[in-house]
């Protein structure tokens, strides 16, 4: 059963999340290209060629998308700003309507009762910087400080939550060693220096919104607990070679110092893990240790993004030296493992090694999974019963974080609606409300009357 708003400490907080080019319409608006425009347009890239010019059409439709978030009895909505839709050269003269956009958009995120949390970038970098090399070149992270003071100076004064970067490690690591995501590239001298200049992003952007006069500063990472894949039942029933023992858990320890401790390491610490810096180290740019105080600048809270953990095994060739093996739980329509049981675990790690009285969010948190419609007596009705269990028992895993002493403040669920789901289009919903993508009609899943009921308390 889905908890309670009431099974929680009071001041708990609520909320539903998007990003900017997964529902706006970034064809709309005055908003320049992006270089995820230009990976989707290139074949094979985006599942069916989609794109994300029109996506959910939130630019027109916000008023009726954030209506849905408060009728949810949700605290807190969580965005993003286009960077492109600002600054469409990425520096420069801002496009007034982008501006005009997010000053709506926030007005109406408060009329409604609501907190806007806002993320600066949410990946969606302007063309004229991918030109000049993206996030490999150091000026690229500069000029979103730049943008972080506009933004500051024109919403400085209602925003609740500022959060610089989202998800680094995707902007990072995927987008130029593994070529999943903009710009697709497969580079591990590119790699080194995205992640370096997305972490330097992070403190330059953090010390301009500080000198904005802006507090409740943050940056969002994503985390994947990682295990060492072991022999058993489900890896002989599927013919896999496993490599057990001391192989096995040196790669999931080298895994584990690029997703979960590069990011967490640099912000906390100033300082890289050992065994990620053995494959990116000699790739960093010179002087890179000279930023680590910007990158380490004190924040106001820590988001944590949760889907999934990782089983690795040891592979042959040049580092990293790992391979990524099926686990033994249920999966979700992306693939992903579902293991509740790892969250508190992750949270406590968190706080007592690197945060520890720092309020803690989880700030994404959900699963993707295909739609069962079924017509009803008033009209289709939109069943997502393992959504529910699944949000159901990622909550209960909360509370046993926040009984064992964990300084979790909120929970985000991503997300609001199905929307442009990067590299696999819009073949992948994540949604709380359904969108049909040819009419663009918005239809509630049962699992948002199941969490709207289990709001209904009066809000904190």
């Amino acid at each position: 059963m889905i908890p309670t708003r009431a099974d929680f400490p009071p001041g708990f907080l609520f909320g539903t999340a998007t990003s900017a080019y997964q529902i706006e319409g970034a064809a709309q608006g005055g908003a320049g290209p992006c270089h995820w425009d230009s990976f989707a347009a290139t074949p094979g890239n985006v599942a069916h060629g989609a794109t994300g010019a029109r996506a959910c059409d939130h630019l027109t439709r916000y008023e009726a998308d954030l209506d849905l978030v408060a009728g949810a009895g949700f605290d807190i909505y969580r965005f993003s700003t286009s960077w492109p839709r600002v600054l469409p050269e990425g520096a420069g003269a801002p496009n007034a309507a982008g501006l005009d956009f997010y000053d709506r958009l926030v007005d109406a995120t408060l009329a409604r009762g609501l907190k806007p949390a806002l993320t600066l970038y949410h990946w969606d970098l302007p063309s004229a910087l991918a030109d000049l090399g993206g996030w490999a070149n150091r000026d690229t992270a500069l000029r979103l400080a730049d943008f972080a003071a506009l933004m500051a100076g024109r919403l400085g004064d209602r925003v609740w939550s500022w959060a610089t970067v989202n998800e680094p490690w995707c902007a990072g690591w995927l987008a130029h060693f593994e070529g999943g995501h903009a710009p697709g590239l497969r580079d591990i001298r590119a790699t080194a220096r995205a992640m370096h200049h997305l972490a330097l992003g992070h403190g330059l952007s953090l010390a301009a919104l500080r000198a904005s006069g802006v507090g409740e500063i943050g940056i969002v990472l994503n985390f994947e607990p990682a295990f060492p894949a072991e022999p058993g039942e489900a890896a002989r029933a599927a013919s896999l070679r496993y490599e057990p023992g001391e192989a096995a858990r040196a790669a999931s320890l080298r895994y584990d110092a690029v997703f979960n401790r590069f990011f967490l390491g640099g912000v906390t610490r100033g300082h890289y893990p050992e065994p990620a810096l053995e494959g990116l180290g000699p790739h960093l740019p010179p002087g890179w240790q000279a930023d680590m105080a910007a990158i380490s600048a004190p924040i106001d809270w820590l988001g944590v993004n949760y889907y999934t953990v990782k089983r690795i095994a040891h592979a042959p060739g040049p580092w990293p030296n790992w391979a990524e093996r099926p686990g033994p739980g249920r999966k979700t329509d992306m693939g992903w493992e579902i293991a509740p049981m790892a969250l508190p675990d992750l949270l406590r790690w968190i706080s007592g090694s690197h945060t520890g009285d720092l309020p803690l969010y989880v700030t994404e948190n959900g699963m993707a999974a295909p739609d069962a419609i079924v017509m009803g007596e008033d009209g289709s009705e939109i069943r997502d019963e393992d959504r529910i269990a699944y949000l159901s028992s990622h909550l209960a895993a909360a509370r046993e974080a926040i009984a064992g002493g964990v300084p979790l403040k909120g929970y985000i669920i991503w997300s609001l609606l199905d929307n442009f789901e990067w590299a696999f289009g819009y073949d992948r919903r994540f949604g709380l409300v359904h969108v049909d993508f040819e009419s663009l009609q918005r239809t509630p899943k049962a699992s948002y009357h199941a969490l709207r009921r289990m709001l209904e308390d009066a809000a904190p």
